[in-house]
């Protein structure tokens, strides 16, 4: 969504999307010049594999676990867990159990 407002409010979160049955689900909430906010949900064993990314990011969990690789870091995140990604840091995702994440992609 392109912003009308100088204020973009997201009440929930988590209620932004239902994580599907054996999969994967990302939908973009809010994306401005500066900013694109992207929610994603996986079921348990779902995974990004690992990749890289031309901005930097910053990685929130909202619910679950999820086994995040950072290079050759590997950090157990849980809800509440902020992470930090310089641009080109390869990078992998692996829920651990149902989980939403929100991805914010700095520009």
């Amino acid at each position: 969504m392109e912003p009308s407002t100088p204020t973009t409010v997201i009440a929930d979160l988590e209620a932004e999307l239902e994580i599907p049955k054996d999969g994967t689900l990302s939908r973009v909430l809010y994306k401005d010049d500066s900013i694109r906010l992207v929610l994603f949900g996986f079921d348990t064993d779902q995974e990004l594999t690992e990749h890289t990314a031309t901005l930097p990011a910053v990685v929130q969990i909202i619910r679950g676990r999820a086994e995040i690789g950072l290079g050759d870091q590997t950090v157990i995140a849980r809800p509440g867990t902020w992470i930090h990604m310089a641009a080109h840091l390869s990078h992998s995702v692996r829920a651990l159990e149902p989980t939403v994440l929100l991805l914010t992609l700095i520009r």
